[in-house]
């Protein structure tokens, strides 16, 4: 049976893309996420998953983010993004970051399965229209992305905080934490960062467009 996670969060796509799948595919079984936290949970939780189909900007991940995490984290799990863009700069991102394919989400269920057949065989699956386009793009350079992936979960509230405006004492009460601690986890993002000030950290969470689940 092929075990997929539909990771999006827009409910009406996650089911009809279900449905479909479901439809094309007889023996396959489909847990379905929307944000990057029941994402990670779906991971630790499903076993023997054949693909993950993920948003790139679901809540608590921000474009490149959480697919480098996932990458980093669950390396055995193969990714393919499912997107609204077909920006061939960013599927050059995606591929250059560890996605196996790029599927627009405008893709009729024949193309997905296609997708899903020639990734799960060990290829990348990119639309023949991108193909070209993404071969003369220059390699990415995703090192901010992966320097932000490092930071822990609590230092990346903090950061989406300082994004947001958040002052220490405003965000020690979001987090339950004290000033002191919230320093502490400003000095620890400025040197995984490799940054110096505030300023530079609202700059790469507003560029990564970086944002907590709805939940925490």
């Amino acid at each position: 049976m092929l075990s997929l996670v539909i990771a999006d969060d827009h409910p009406l796509f996650r089911s009809a893309l279900s449905s479909a799948l479901r439809a094309e595919i007889k023996d396959i079984d489909i847990v379905e996420s929307n944000d990057l936290d029941s994402t990670i949970r779906c991971l630790e939780q499903v076993k023997d998953l054949d693909l993950l189909l993920l948003d790139l900007n679901m809540p608590g991940s921000g474009e490149l983010y959480g697919l480098i995490r996932i990458r980093r984290d669950y390396p055995d799990v193969p990714v393919a993004i499912i997107s609204g863009s077909e920006d061939s700069a960013l599927v050059a991102k995606v591929i250059e970051a560890g996605a196996l394919g790029f599927i627009p989400k405008t893709s009729e269920p024949a193309v997905y399965v296609e997708a899903i057949n020639e990734i799960l065989r060990g290829d990348i699956w990119l639309p023949e229209l991108l193909k070209k386009e993404v071969d003369n793009q220059p390699a990415a350079d995703l090192t901010m992305q992966k320097r932000v992936a490092e930071l822990t979960p609590q230092q990346f509230k903090v950061l989406c905080y300082l994004h947001e405006g958040l002052l220490n004492k405003q965000i020690a009460y979001e987090l339950s934490i004290s000033e002191a601690t919230v320093k502490a986890h400003i000095t620890a993002i400025f040197r995984k960062l490799d940054i110096n000030n505030r300023t530079q950290a609202v700059l790469v969470a507003s560029e990564l467009k970086l944002q907590m689940s709805p939940n925490e």
